[in-house]
């Protein structure tokens, strides 16, 4: 696999938080970033700007089929060759409140169904639409942004947790039937981050438990998980797929 300065990068969900942070690591290493967007087009204006002029902001909605291909026929327009880097990273609607959830007796089948939809059918969408240019190259890299919660659902985010762990098999199938194209598919679950608009609602007395239970005695960041999502766009995981890597600070250790 090409080095990082080498690679065309899509990252969905890319206008703040984690997005934001994936996208100022790849471009930080010289590669070319396309920041997509849904509904902040000068968010994602912001961090483009601070890559520079190897950043293009796009926007498009992960659960339309049509609107992702045209966002990875753009980036391949724009940069002159096919985007063989895609960050699956886009929440569709979602607060992480513990007080404000959605318990057993209250949660609708329609809540699953968008983060199923934001999660899954979105992962999809994005990996068609890169597959024929990743084949053509040879080599490719699928990264979706999972959760520690799957693994340990401590408090029961009941429909976001089930999209995650939905998208775990997804990744594990796509790796196992890609793998002889030269493309990788992998996870990064992170851990609650200190902070983002996802996390903004979370108490501080939640944000305290993760410190005080957590061996680096950290909440994690935004920059640390997007750091673990270059390794998997680098060539030193060239022999990694169908992994789920979780960035907590040790919090759930598996």
């Amino acid at each position: 696999m090409r080095a990082l300065d080498s690679q065309i990068v899509v990252i969905t969900g890319a206008s703040r938080g984690l997005g934001a942070a994936i996208a100022r690591a790849f471009g930080r290493e010289g590669a070319r970033v396309v920041v997509n967007y849904y509904q902040s087009p000068a968010r994602a204006e912001a961090v483009a700007a601070d890559i520079g002029d190897r950043a293009l902001p796009v926007q498009a909605d992960v659960r339309d089929p049509d609107a992702v291909q045209a966002l990875v026929d753009t980036a391949a327009d724009h940069f002159g060759a096919p985007v063989t880097t895609a960050v699956h990273n886009a929440l569709v609607d979602y607060q992480f409140d513990a007080e404000a959830r959605e318990t057993a007796d209250t949660i609708e089948w329609e809540d699953y169904q968008t983060q199923l939809d934001g999660s899954v059918k979105g992962a999809l969408h994005l990996l068609q639409a890169c597959l024929p240019g990743m084949r053509a190259a040879g080599e490719g890299r699928f990264v979706g942004i999972s959760s520690n919660l799957v693994q340990n659902p401590a408090v029961p985010y009941h429909d976001y947790t089930t999209g995650k762990a939905a998208l775990l098999g997804f990744t594990r199938n796509m790796a196992s039937e890609l793998g002889a194209d030269g493309i990788t598919v992998n996870l990064v679950s992170g851990g609650l981050l200190d902070e983002t608009d996802a996390s903004a609602a979370t108490s501080d007395a939640v944000f305290d438990a993760i410190r005080q239970n957590t061996p680096r005695g950290t909440v994690t960041t935004p920059e640390e998980v997007a750091d673990a999502v270059l390794f998997f766009a680098s060539p030193w995981a060239r022999a990694v797929t169908g992994q789920n890597l979780v960035v907590d600070g040790g919090l759930v250790m598996k």
